[in-house]
């Protein structure tokens, strides 16, 4: 029997700025979310869904020639708000980062080889900047329509932290009856 697996591309941030943006919710105790386990702080670059064992495989692979083609690079996180930005009421808290070419090409690089891979016929569009977010936390609507709108924290902070991204997971989520597990699969270096 092949087993299918929830996969998704991700660049997992480094230890110590996990657990200092975990640190954040601290801000906001007021508001009825649940919030992302630090070890579960990610920006995802492409979620794939579930997929067999030979194409976890396959995924792997592709990570890997991808992830050759791209040196590694800074990333910088900049502000903490509602997301999405157009929807109310909110139904997220998300850390944001500025737009950065050097992901945005990553971020396109891994969707024009996944498309390829699915036998699809991918157009590329020009340039791309991809603006990465980190979900801190998703909003209980049901506790929060139990609020007054002045109740309703105001969450429009900046920050300033940056990282190096030097490399890619394909990981794995497993839902668990505490909230998603995630698994690491394969870490591959860019530039490598």
């Amino acid at each position: 029997m092949n087993n299918l697996h929830r996969i998704f591309i991700a660049i997992n941030l480094p230890e110590r700025l996990r657990k200092e943006i975990y640190s954040y919710q601290d801000r906001w105790l007021s508001l009825p979310a649940k919030w992302t386990r630090a070890e579960n702080l990610h920006i995802t670059l492409s979620f794939l869904g579930n997929v067999n064992d030979q194409e976890v495989c396959d995924i792997c692979r592709i990570a890997a020639e991808v992830a050759k083609r791209h040196e590694p690079f800074e990333l910088m996180l900049d502000r903490i708000f509602y997301g999405p930005k157009t929807k109310w009421p909110p139904r997220m808290v998300w850390l944001g980062g500025a737009k950065s070419a050097q992901l945005g090409a990553l971020q396109k690089d891994f969707e024009s080889a996944l498309f390829e891979f699915s036998g699809g016929d991918y157009h590329e569009s020009g340039e791309y900047e991809f603006s990465p977010h980190i979900t801190l936390a998703r909003i209980e609507q049901f506790g929060l329509k139990k609020m007054e709108e002045e109740e309703i924290p105001q969450i429009d902070e900046k920050i300033s932290r940056s990282f190096s991204v030097e490399t890619i997971e394909v990981m794995e989520s497993e839902m668990k009856r505490g909230g998603p597990q995630y698994a690491v699969l394969e870490s591959v270096v860019l530039g490598e």
